[in-house]
């Protein structure tokens, strides 16, 4: 008997956009003649809907306007014990942060993907560096901007910045992804600006000490015993790996390997396996690095607990790199959800 895949796509985030494209790419692999499909969105207002028409209206947005909704009573649909396994391609906060992993658990339906208290941790940057650190886990130097306190004392905070971390800084919302809200400041008035900006996707905001690296990213797959790819190396197009860069430009690439030695490989996906059980993850998860290009020390630069999966993603094509086709790859992470149910 096929088993029934409810995967969510849409949301509430500010990376709705980029599930559309990543859920799209999932459908399109993931196998029919072994799973039925229940292709659930999630509009920007919070409502769900159960949508059974083209793919392509999903990735451009169309699918709100499509006549293909089923919608009982016009009420947002709940899961149902006919769902064997959720697969929440939902970038973000209410999707990426233990929320979604939380209804499944009350529900005891398998969810792909790493569980609430992990989920919610690595999705708060500070809250996993603060974490990480008991395990010696090297990271840039940073400080932390309260929204609250930011208002109180805006110019001690800065002082305080200036004087531990110099320039430059990035400047990220603690809870966010796709670099949406980070900026780089490599001067006063540009810090000022960056905190403003990320302070508009949260009242928390990590600022980090800029260090001139090479961002290396390796994929996890697995849950007591995880897995890691090939790493991969991304090279932006712009001065940083921003939302533009990533979805938008032509002219970022991606190098599947890095191109660093094999014992410096070898050292990254230890480091990045190691992290992943420190955090409890499950399913999967993007470990994502920064390498000095001077001295080639690795620090790590965030975890992403549902990576994208869209055609120039590089969670699926650093596991396409090792061997494992997209199918298989969306196979085993529905295993692994369903083993960790039950586990």
């Amino acid at each position: 008997m096929k088993k029934k895949i409810a995967i969510l796509f849409g949301g509430q985030s500010t990376e709705h956009e980029v599930s559309r494209v990543s859920a799209t790419s999932v459908l399109e692999n993931i196998d029919v003649t072994k799973y039925d499909i229940y292709p659930i969105g999630i509009t920007k207002d919070g409502l769900w809907f159960e949508y059974t028409g083209k793919l392509v209206n999903i990735e451009n947005g169309e699918w709100e306007k499509d006549e293909y909704f089923k919608i009982p009573d016009g009420q947002r649909i709940i899961f149902n014990k006919e769902v064997d396994v959720v697969f929440p391609v939902l970038h973000g906060l209410f999707g990426e942060d233990g929320t979604i992993q939380g209804m499944c658990k009350l529900s005891n339906i398998p969810c792909v993907g790493p569980g609430v208290m992990s989920s919610a941790v690595c999705m708060d940057k500070i809250y996993t560096k603060f974490l990480l650190e008991k395990f010696n886990v090297k990271q840039a130097d940073y400080v932390v901007i309260n929204a609250h306190e930011y208002v109180k004392n805006k110019n001690t905070l800065i002082k305080e910045i200036e004087e531990k971390l110099g320039y430059a800084v990035f400047i990220k919302p603690s809870n966010g992804g796709s670099s949406v809200g980070i900026s780089k400041a490599h001067n006063k008035s540009e810090l000022i600006l960056g905190l403003e900006e990320a302070l508009k996707y949260d009242r928390k905001v990590l600022v980090e000490q800029a260090i001139n690296a090479r961002e290396i990213e390796v994929a996890i797959l697995g849950n007591d015993s995880p897995e890691a790819s090939i790493p991969g190396e991304v090279i932006p197009a712009k001065e940083f790996y921003d939302y533009e860069a990533k979805y938008k430009s032509e002219e970022s690439r991606t190098l599947i390997p890095a191109l660093l030695s094999d014992a410096k490989l070898q050292v990254i996906k230890e480091e990045a396996i190691r992290i992943y059980k420190i955090l409890d993850c499950s399913g999967m998860a993007r470990v994502d690095f920064l390498v000095d290009k001077e001295t080639e020390a690795v620090y790590l630069n965030e975890v992403n607990t549902i990576p994208g999966f869209t055609k120039i993603s590089m969670y699926p094509k650093m596991w396409q790199a090792s061997g494992k086709t997209y199918v298989k790859l969306i196979d085993e992470l529905i295993e692994l959800a369903i083993e960790r149910n039950n586990s």
